[in-house]
């Protein structure tokens, strides 16, 4: 500030009032406005506009590099199969998604011991093995069984040394080694699609003398009395002796 003679004068503006501030929008204690109208405003006039275009120019040699990745690969693996490790069949967790199939991290001990493949002869032949994973039924137990069955059914094992002696038991002769063309599908053995849809027929007579009440009704009581049936067979054979 200065002085004016006897006057005190300032030279700082005088704050506006909350009403002042209210007028203009910008009442309380809010949000400053920062808003952006990008597309409108000459932003997208002329060449300006380049800024929110994204080119994709390169697609056509990208699935060129990437075929020429895929065939590298195989090459390099061959003749073992270029999807790598065989797979099982699992249904994915959730009420969401458990009616699809899928394909999951390896076969269970169990699953291997159904198909007569000990565990450590299962990794050394391409087949991922999960020692985590359980069955929690017979269904999917029995699908997995039958995927290491075929596989194994239409395995070549290439004998690890040239010579007579590097030939071992279970080796495919070198005759059937001719010629051998690599699997190149994305699974191996392809994931079968389910069947969602059942189509329409009509009700035979035995499903409608049938009660679906009933038969649980029945299915609970004798749940129900099972002990006491038990321990009433147990008591009469008993007796008998």
């Amino acid at each position: 500030f200065w002085l004016k003679g006897n006057a005190r004068v300032s030279s700082r503006r005088a704050a506006p009032s909350a009403e002042g501030l209210g007028a203009m929008g910008h009442g309380g204690n809010n949000v400053i406005p920062n808003v952006h109208f990008r597309k409108v405003n000459g932003c997208q006039s002329g060449r300006n506009n380049r800024v929110f275009m994204r080119t994709w120019l390169n697609q056509a040699g990208r699935k060129k590099r990437r075929a020429n990745t895929r065939k590298e690969k195989a090459a390099k693996i061959f003749p073992r199969p270029s999807a790598g490790l065989l797979r099982p069949l699992v249904h994915p967790p959730t009420q969401r998604y458990n009616m699809k199939l899928r394909l999951g991290k390896g076969f269970t001990l169990d699953e291997l011991k159904e198909a007569k493949i000990p565990r450590k002869f299962a990794k050394t032949i391409g087949i991922a093995v999960d020692h985590r994973r359980r069955n929690r039924c017979t269904e999917s137990l029995q699908a997995n069984v039958e995927r290491l069955k075929l596989y194994m059914s239409k395995l070549l094992l290439f004998p690890k040394k040239s010579g007579v002696k590097g030939v071992k038991k279970g080796d495919t002769p070198r005759s059937e080694l001719q010629n051998v063309a690599q699997n190149t599908l994305k699974e191996i053995i392809p994931v079968p699609k389910v069947t969602k849809r059942i189509k329409a027929r009509a009700i035979t007579s035995e499903e409608k003398e049938q009660s679906a009440y009933k038969t649980l009704k029945k299915a609970r009581t004798a749940a129900h009395y099972q002990g006491e049936r038990i321990k009433k067979a147990k008591e009469a054979a008993a007796k008998e002796t």
